[in-house]
């Protein structure tokens, strides 16, 4: 096996780090590697915001709940990025209203997604360690105050990252014949027996959040979920209109 699958089947999320910086050459290839993302249409329609003020790292670890954000040694936000290319277009003489449509709102959401997988993935090959925060969009309207989005941008999720002070068990995940299908949907007869080993394997794993303690089985976990859904996140497609974006519904 090569050393970059290596790398992603042992991929955990680390959420507390040492306080060795970064080094500037490394953070370079970190932000080429995403730069050089795929891109839908070659529209490259996300881009990377670097937070280094400490009152803006403070704030979203209070919008994301969660304070070891504020402690991150690296914490790059990954945003829809229209605005960009409306103010090319703009500035040679073209405004179309298709600027503010879905199609390119949702390319800028994939773009924005691939660039921090890729970012990941160079940040582990080159031996740290880093996590995931779709928890900027627990209050997406705050984050876009933080970050002073314009319109025709959205954020997406950061990735936080440095030289890991931890060392968590890897994360089970559901087999694959439940998550790959051949030329068409499966749909089981009892989902609740399909997961039923899944559900004995995930009551062995520890999330350090949790003071060492095992975690609830998925099925408790995807009940929960549903039982309790942020209302702020349940409201974002505002937040997405009033960022300039065209829903038409």
């Amino acid at each position: 096996m090569n050393q970059t699958i290596t790398h992603q089947l042992n991929h955990r999320s680390i959420r507390e780090f040492t306080d060795e910086p970064v080094k500037p050459e490394d953070l370079k290839l970190v932000l080429e590697a995403a730069n050089h993302t795929a891109t839908s249409t070659g529209m490259q329609s996300a881009a990377m915001i670097r937070l280094t003020d400490m009152a803006k790292k403070q704030a979203l670890s209070e919008i994301c709940q969660q304070p070891y954000v504020a402690r991150f040694p690296e914490l790059i936000i990954f945003i829809v990025d229209v605005y960009r290319n409306a103010r090319i277009a703009e500035d040679n003489g073209y405004q179309f209203e298709s600027e503010r449509d879905m199609d390119r709102f949702f390319q800028g959401w994939t773009d924005a997604c691939l660039m921090a997988q890729n970012a990941t993935n160079a940040i582990e090959s080159l031996g740290m360690g880093a996590v995931f925060l779709g928890s900027i969009l627990n209050d997406s309207a705050a984050t876009i105050q933080v970050l002073k989005l314009p319109k025709l941008t959205f954020p997406v999720l950061g990735v936080g990252f440095g030289w890991p002070n931890q060392n968590p068990q890897l994360k089970p995940r559901l087999p694959l014949d439940l998550r790959v299908f051949e030329n068409e949907y499966k749909i089981l007869a009892d989902y609740k027996e399909a997961v039923r080993e899944y559900d004995e394997e995930m009551q062995t794993y520890y999330d350090l959040r949790e003071a060492n303690r095992r975690v609830d089985s998925f099925t408790l976990q995807v009940i929960k979920k549903l039982q309790n859904p942020s209302e702020k996140r349940a409201k974002i497609l505002q937040v997405v209109r009033d960022q300039g974006f065209d829903l038409k519904v």
